[in-house]
C-alpha cells in the first residue's frame, strides 16, 4: 500500500526532524548564552593563542561538532520529505488506474511496486485526505533558523523594535534563507530603510513575530545588531 506507507513514513520523518530541532536549538542557545558566550564559530584560544580560561573549550568543540552532524542529518531529512509530499499530492496514483491497471506509475516503479487489481490495487490504497496533506505540508516548511544574533547594541534599532541577543532568525522581510546571506541581508535592510520589516524568530523555542525598522541612530548601521549565519 504506497500512499498509506508513504503517508505514515512522511509522519514518522517530519516527529524526527523535530526532535533534531529542538536539540539544535538547546545546543545554539547554549553556545550563544550571555555576552561572552563562545558562539557557534569563531577562535577559542586568546591574542596570545592560549585557551581562554573562561571557556570550556572541549565542550564547546563537541557541541560545535554535534551541531554539524545535525545540520545534514535535518538537510537528508528534509528532502526526503519533500520527495513524499511530492508523492503524495502528485496524484500520479490515481490517474491511469481506470484504463491501464497493470501499468506502474512513475512512484510505483522507483519503490519497485506493482500497481495490479488485487488486493494492493490503487482503489484499495488509504489516500491521505485534503485536510492530511495539507498539515504535512505546512509541517514540512522549513524552520530551522539561517542566521543568529551574536551581538546586539544597547539603543539600536533592533534593540527598540524587540530583538534580543541569541534570537534564531527564520526570516528577515524577503529572506530565509539561502545563499549569499550576507549581501542578501544587508540589501534587505537598505531597501527598507524607514519602513518596518517583518520578522520571525526562534527565542527559546517560541516563534515570536516582530517588526523591525531599519534606521540611523547614534551608533553603526541601519539595525545596530549582528546576524551570524548558522
Amino acid at each position: 500500500m504506497v500512499g498509506a506507507n508513504v503517508k505514515a513514513e512522511t509522519k514518522d520523518l517530519i516527529d524526527r526532524r523535530s526532535g533534531i530541532e529542538q536539540e539544535m536549538n538547546v545546543i545554539i542557545a547554549r553556545l550563544c548564552a550571555g555576552p561572552n558566550g563562545p558562539g557557534l564559530t569563531g577562535n577559542l584560544v586568546d591574542s596570545h593563542g592560549f585557551p581562554q580560561a573562561d571557556i570550556d573549550i572541549p565542550a564547546v568543540r563537541s557541541d560545535r561538532n554535534r551541531l554539524a552532524m545535525l545540520r545534514n542529518d535535518h538537510k537528508d531529512i528534509t528532502e526526503k520529505i519533500e520527495q513524499n509530499l511530492h508523492i503524495l499530492l502528485s496524484g500520479g496514483l490515481v490517474q491511469d488506474h481506470q484504463t491501464l491497471p497493470q501499468k506502474r506509475s512513475a512512484e510505483g516503479e522507483e519503490l519497485g511496486i506493482q500497481i495490479s487489481s488485487g488486493s494492493n490495487s490503487i482503489s484499495s490504497i488509504s489516500l491521505p485526505t485534503t485536510s492530511e496533506v495539507s498539515s504535512m505540508d505546512e509541517d514540512a516548511i522549513p524552520k530551522f533558523p539561517f542566521a543568529v544574533v551574536d551581538e546586539l547594541f544597547d539603543g539600536s534599532p533592533a534593540a527598540l523594535d524587540g530583538l534580543q541577543l541569541g534570537d534564531q532568525i527564520l526570516k528577515f522581510g524577503m529572506v530565509e534563507g539561502g545563499d549569499n546571506l550576507v549581501p542578501r541581508l544587508a540589501r534587505e535592510g537598505q531597501t527598507n530603510q524607514g519602513r518596518a520589516i517583518p520578522v520571525i524568530v526562534m527565542r527559546r523555542g517560541v516563534k515570536v513575530h516582530l517588526n523591525v525598522t531599519p534606521r540611523a541612530w547614534s551608533g553603526r548601521g541601519l539595525l545596530g545588531c549582528h546576524l551570524q549565519s548558522l
